[in-house]
């Protein structure tokens, strides 16, 4: 091997050598990746230059050879700089001891990518179209684009496109020759579980695979597609120009000559189809003076200028109410503007120059709720593709997004189910379907936890992940309820990481937007022990304003704003025994519905009559509470039918006399702590057994 070539080979292997003795799944920024080469061999730099090569040469060399080690599936970018080895990347270092046999290996998988740009392409475009829920065998994706499955399994889990996680073996598990550490098999399979595609034992269920048909013809559009401005991987976006340092670049410059621009007035030129990780310091070397936040932002928006968008997206800007809709119709490119307002320019077949849209009438209501958001000047409309492309007059190549959902009418399997009325679990369903927020309210044992959950079986059919259960405590808080920075044990065990990470509201909200026709159900338990204000925050406002976007408390909306969707509905309890719901706040009111769960009232009051008639049970049990919550004085504090409504008390010879002790007296003596009242004479089982003529022998048995 030639002088240059060994050093060659030495700095590229070190590098992945340097990041492989790292714990699994950490990486390090490329500066400490190439200090740390100088480390393991101090005269790299001297070696180098005696080469006859420039100084700077090594650095940009191991920038330049690692683009061949990430299409070579060994190496992974996070585009900030930090550099991590693929489990494939630690196994071609056990595989191939020798360097020359390594970098030999290396050459061989790079130039087979470089000479099937293509076909990888082609397999990239397929896995963006996969239909929700959808997942390709590795190696028949790899014989349809013809191309060595093992190198298209690593390059996909190196380079991670969109849909890369639901690349599978037979059994519907990451492939054996993915070579993934246990850190990357379990974010695959998380990935899975997060959209859905993961069934039961963690794999994904075979029925889901796309078969060698579906998946040829998947591959025939997608080659068709390919061939016109309509990539497979078209987007919609909204470009903001009515008012650039003052100006209304709408009327003054895009529809007069055809174009969509950005500032880019302190941005140097970066080519088209840059990553994020080389247009980020062009963003820190021109706006220094900005914020980190609004760098961040900055450079968010021209990446998707410059690389994500792409001829034949469709654009939208706005002006005032009046909205316009067209094509992008050209690569990106820089120009000299007037007062630098316009400098980032791309090519626009505007549509309705004469006739534009009303955000409001011609548009989804959560499409025309972006354009509301004044902080962001360039945002992701894709999830609307379908009603732009119907705007357009075109056949919509993705459905067109559809808000509503039905809640199912209250049958009578759910009322025999429950024991309650037919026409009082209707209104419930009434009342949601204006407003989707419902609180049960009563003492305790009442059943509201319960009715409420067998009422979210009913809404969401029985759908089991399309309900979440959470229940508020004092503690209880915003990042526990939505999202919030969690502490994570590094890999190594020897230090903590925070990670942004989802909570069940969160959770729900991500999955009720993929199926926007479904309903889904949180359920709050005990809601009024929470601080509402602490639990809800900025999130408050969006039970009553569904169509209405709040920006996120830490940022994960990327400035495009949340929205509540409409499809998910909440059923909380309140237990009347910790809080009377005169106490309730307005605004709390003003955004929920109130039903009574009430031991005195119907449908509760005869609820353990019918319940033990059912059953066959002499009906001694409910006289008794019956005759209890006469007693009782403070209607907040009378007891419900639930405590009895379990077969142990009624089988077991002492089962009434345990839960009369047990958990109904207790409840008593708590309230009446410091009255003086003889709580036994007043409330106990032999003084009611007394009362109403009943005695051991008569009592249930």
């Amino acid at each position: 091997m030639p002088p240059s070539q060994r050093i060659d080979s030495l700095i590229a292997r070190t590098a992945v050598e340097v990041l492989a003795d790292l714990p699994e799944g950490e990486g390090l920024h490329k500066d400490t990746v190439w200090e740390r080469i100088k480390q393991r061999h101090p005269s790299v730099e001297d070696d180098w230059a005696t080469q006859g090569r420039a100084a700077s040469g090594p650095v940009i060399f191991l920038q330049w050879r690692s683009s061949g080690m990430v299409n070579a599936g060994w190496l992974r970018k996070d585009g900030n700089g930090t550099w991590y080895v693929t489990g494939a990347g630690r196994a071609a270092l056990r595989s191939h001891p020798d360097p020359d046999s390594w970098l030999a290996e290396l050459h061989r998988r790079y130039q087979t990518w470089h000479g099937n740009r293509s076909s990888f392409e082609l397999a990239e475009s397929l896995l963006s179209a996969l239909p929700e829920g959808t997942w390709v065998q590795a190696d028949e994706l790899a014989s349809r684009v013809n191309v060595p499955a093992d190198l298209l399994a690593q390059r996909l889990y190196a380079t991670r496109p969109e849909g890369w996680h639901r690349v599978l073996d037979a059994n519907g598990t990451p492939p054996a020759e993915a070579h993934l550490t246990e850190d990357e098999r379990r974010l695959v399979e998380a990935l899975l579980e997060a959209d859905g595609t993961t069934g039961p034992g963690g794999q994904a269920p075979r029925h889901r695979r796309l078969t060698e048909a579906d998946l040829a013809q998947h591959l025939t559009d997608t080659n068709a597609e390919a061939d016109t401005d309509d990539t497979p991987n078209r987007r919609a976006w909204l470009v903001r120009g009515s008012s650039v340092q003052g100006e209304n670049l709408v009327r003054s410059l895009w529809l007069p000559e055809g174009v969509c621009s950005l500032p880019a007035s302190r941005l140097r030129e970066v080519p088209a189809g840059s990553a994020r990780e080389e247009i980020a310091p062009a963003v820190d070397e021109g706006y220094a003076h900005a914020g980190s936040a609004e760098r961040d932002k900055l450079t968010r928006e021209y990446h998707a200028f410059l690389t994500r968008m792409r001829t034949g997206d469709i654009v939208l800007t706005n002006d005032g109410a009046d909205v316009y809709i067209g094509v992008i119709d050209g690569p990106p490119g820089y120009t000299a503007s007037s007062g630098g307002k316009a400098n980032l320019q791309r090519t626009v077949a505007w549509h309705n120059t004469g006739d534009p849209l009303d955000y409001v009438e011609d548009l989804p209501e959560a499409a025309a709720n972006r354009l509301t958001n004044p902080d962001a000047t360039v945002i992701d409309l894709t999830e609307f593709l379908g009603d732009l492309e119907k705007q357009l007059g075109e056949e919509p190549e993705q459905p067109v997004t559809e808000r509503d959902f039905v809640l199912p009418d209250a049958d009578t399997e759910l009322a025999e189910a429950l024991l309650f009325d037919q026409g009082w679990l209707q209104e419930c369903v009434d009342l949601l379907r204006d407003r989707p927020q419902l609180i049960f309210y009563g003492p305790p044992g009442t059943g509201k936890t319960y009715v409420a959950q067998e009422l979210a079986k009913h809404l969401t059919g029985g759908k089991p992940e399309n309900t979440q259960l959470v229940q508020f405590h004092p503690a209880y808080s915003y990042e526990d309820f939505f999202e919030g920075y969690r502490p994570r044990q590094d890999p190594d065990g020897h230090g903590m990481s925070f990670e942004l990470t989802p909570g069940p509201l969160r959770t729900l909200a991500d999955a009720a937007r993929k199926h926007p026709g479904e309903p889904f159900v949180l359920i709050i338990d005990e809601i009024n022990r929470g601080n509402l204000a602490k639990i809800f925050g900025e999130l408050y406002f969006l039970l009553e304003y569904r169509s209405k976007s709040v920006n996120l408390l830490y940022g994960s909306d990327q400035g495009d704003g949340f929205t509540l969707p409409k499809n998910i509905v909440v059923l909380a309890t309140m237990n009347t025994a910790d809080r009377s719901i005169a106490l309730v706040d307005a605004a709390m009111r003003r955004r929920f519905w109130f039903m009574e769960l009430h031991p005195s009232t119907w449908p509760t009051d005869a609820l353990l009559a019918r319940w033990l008639a059912r059953h066959g049970l002499p009906d001694d049990a409910a006289r008794l509470l019956a005759e209890l919550n006469n007693r009782i004085t403070d209607r907040d504090f009378r007891i419900g039918p639930s405590y009895l409504m379990r077969e142990s008390v009624h089988t077991h010879p002492r089962g009434l006399e345990r839960v009369w002790r047990h958990q109904i007296l207790p409840l008593l003596e708590e309230h009446h702590y410091g009255d003086g009242l003889d709580i036994e004479e007043l409330y106990g089982l032999a003084a009611l057994r007394r009362y109403l003529g009943l005695n051991d022998s008569t009592a249930p048995a």
